[in-house]
């Protein structure tokens, strides 16, 4: 270094090409060990492999959390080897140091040429991981993600840092107000962070690589109807007005309404990426292998799955349900009547199946009722109900409650798609709605039990939360939405003042997590008893358990928008017992947790004797074994 310094003192820099600054042919090169072009014109579209992150992949999760890399490259390489020439590295999870896990794998590629050869994507939320990636990756890299969340000066000031490290950067269409969801929107956060990158950091177009959030659409919910068509014509609309800006995506958001479905949800993606690269996308995170190509798609699904994308009817969404539950049918097979009954995604295929059971018994009936979402008989079946039950809050307790049980472990495990949840939602309410007036009478004029729910502060999703909120008011409970980036004062403030019965927050990025320890805290601090529920895809039962729980006696953790209804539902029915059963599964988590840790611990010390290491000069390395081989990992919401 010091010879070829000293051999080009004094020499100018050779000159290129230039416009405004810039490379007159704006076409956006990465590259790992090879070069990677992206230019939508000479490759039609680049693939982005979705694996290597372990919020995406329970594998990949389980192999990091327990130090296996040499597995975690084998996912990267498939990824490769199916066609992504680009890789999104992610290491965000709450039980793992995130930043030193990047460090530590990105290091691991630099070793094996079948994976180095790929450009990296360098994914977090958590801005000290991604210095780690940049600071250790070879080549030309992606960051993914800024946005402008947290204000212009603080926009700027980390594009100028990732372009010193000769990176470009993927900007996700958020600004201050929270996610952009309309087409309006997309293209107003989109325009003003252009300027500010290309005016102010003075980051190369080419380097810029605008994301406009695919969200999921067949939900059941009408304001997402048009989000697939909404993402399409703003990247439309940002390769003729923003020139030199690349766009980009992941893809698997899009389906996740329709989740446990691989059949339909690949149908969608590659029905999706069709008409979106020929709108001018130009990259993607998606599983190579989990596409189909668009002429080989079975028409009738795709005909159901174009109608969704494109809003085409009121109808859509139930067509496609119907064409999803008769797949699952038939890769069932002759899997037996039993499988056939309980598979709850059958509910609403045919006409035959809303027949009213009449010789099913009355809770059988209501539970079918939320089930199916169909409530043609409902006010018959709840008159009957109160005849036999003697008040609304026994119906309540009692067969409601059971059918809504069912509903959540269905959605849990893949029998039932999101919208069948959302009618669900609605069915309970309904059924509400007509216990009211008894309910009035029983509980002497109370009123409806409050929750208050927000986006902890620092994160601005709110798409999960908000579905959270429909299901609890659709439930019974009157929810008090305080939105996005809500800092903990405000949360515990609005609390007391509404004398709400449950607290409910929600985070989808890391430092979520931080904010979420910092209400425990404070709660404890303040001599609470509130209860929190915790949601989110960067929570989970293991989190809560390990990392929360100690922190706060009353926090408790929702898998899903259902699974969070349910709580509710039990923990006014018998705060005791709900919280106690709690309790009990969080000590079973640690025991199992710390149980892992010690076994992890001694496999690495094992490890480093064998390599002939000396533990005491490589202790900072040692990976932190966080327990997931007992444990499962939940599949997050998207948002």
């Amino acid at each position: 270094i010091r010879a070829i310094a000293k051999a080009v003192k004094g020499l100018a820099a050779r000159k290129l090409s230039m416009k405004t600054g810039h490379s007159v042919d704006r076409t956006l090169k990465v590259s790992g060990l090879e070069a990677v072009e992206v230019d939508v014109k000479k490759r039609n579209f680049t693939n982005v492999g979705e694996r290597t992150n372990v919020a995406g992949s329970r594998k990949f999760a389980r192999l990091i959390a327990s130090g296996d890399y040499e597995a975690g490259l084998q996912i990267a390489a498939k990824q490769i080897e199916d066609g992504a020439s680009i890789i999104d590295i992610n290491m965000d999870d709450a039980m793992l140091d995130s930043a030193r896990e990047m460090e530590r794998f990105v290091r691991y590629i630099s070793n094996e040429p079948a994976v180095a050869k790929a450009a990296l994507m360098i994914d977090s939320s958590h801005w000290e991981t991604i210095l780690a990636g940049l600071k250790n990756a070879q080549g030309k890299c992606i960051v993914n993600s800024i946005s402008l969340k947290e204000g212009e000066d603080a926009f700027v000031e980390k594009a100028r840092a990732i372009k010193s490290f000769g990176a470009a950067m993927v900007v996700m269409a958020f600004d201050e107000e929270g996610q952009a969801t309309t087409y309006d929107r997309k293209i107003e956060i989109c325009s003003r962070a252009y300027r500010l990158l290309t005016e102010k950091a003075g980051v190369a177009p080419e380097d810029i690589i605008f994301d406009v959030n695919i969200l999921s659409i067949g939900t059941g919910i009408e304001e997402h109807a048009k989000y697939a068509i909404d993402f399409i014509e703003a990247v439309r609309w940002i390769k003729a007005n923003l020139p030199g800006a690349l766009t980009s995506g992941g893809v698997s958001n899009l389906s996740f309404a329709f989740r446990g479905n691989n059949a339909v949800r690949e149908a969608m993606h590659s029905a999706f990426l069709y008409h979106a690269i020929k709108a001018g996308m130009d990259m993607a995170i998606v599983n190579p292998s989990m596409l189909q190509v668009y002429d080989e798609i079975e028409p009738e699904l795709l005909k159901c799955v174009e109608d969704v994308i494109f809003d085409r009817d009121a109808q859509a969404t139930e067509r496609l349900i119907e064409k999803a539950s008769r797949l699952m049918e038939e890769i069932a097979g002759q899997a037996g009547n039993d499988g056939k009954t309980n598979n709850a995604c059958q509910a609403g295929d045919d006409n035959s199946r809303h027949a009213r059971p009449d010789r099913a018994s009355l809770e059988e009936r209501l539970k079918n009722a939320l089930v199916k979402g169909r409530s043609e008989n409902l006010e018959a079946d709840l008159n009957e109900a109160m005849e036999r039950y003697g008040s609304a809050l026994n119906i309540i307790e009692g067969p409601l409650m059971a059918g809504m049980e069912t509903v959540g472990a269905l959605f849990g495990d893949g029998k039932m798609f999101l919208p069948q949840v959302v009618k669900s939602a609605k069915v309970m309410r309904d059924a509400v709605t007509i216990l009211e007036p008894f309910m009035n009478i029983d509980s002497k004029g109370s009123t409806r039990p409050k929750v208050v729910i927000a986006t902890v502060k620092g994160d601005v999703h709110d798409i999960g939360k908000n579905i959270t909120a429909i299901v609890l008011s659709c439930n019974g409970f009157e929810v008090r939405d305080l939105g996005v980036m809500v800092d903990k004062e405000t949360i515990l403030e609005e609390a007391e003042r509404a004398d709400a019965d449950i607290i409910a927050v929600s985070g989808l990025i890391t430092p979520s997590l931080y904010q979420m320890e910092e209400i425990c805290r404070e709660m404890k601090a303040r001599g609470m008893i509130k209860p929190l529920f915790m949601g989110g895809a960067t929570t989970s039962a293991l989190h809560t358990a390990v990392k929360l729980a100690p922190l706060y006696d009353h926090v408790f953790y929702g898998a899903d928008a259902s699974a969070a209804a349910v709580m509710a539902k039990k923990y006014m029915m018998d705060r005791a017992g709900f919280e106690a059963e709690c309790h009990m599964e969080q000590e079973k988590i640690r025991s199992l947790y710390e149980a892992g840790n010690k076994t992890q611990e001694q496999k690495v010390e094992w490890k480093i004797k064998v390599n002939g290491f000396a533990k005491d000069t490589y202790s900072e390395a040692l990976p932190e074994s966080i327990g997931y081989m007992e444990l499962p990992i939940e599949e997050a919401m998207p948002y």
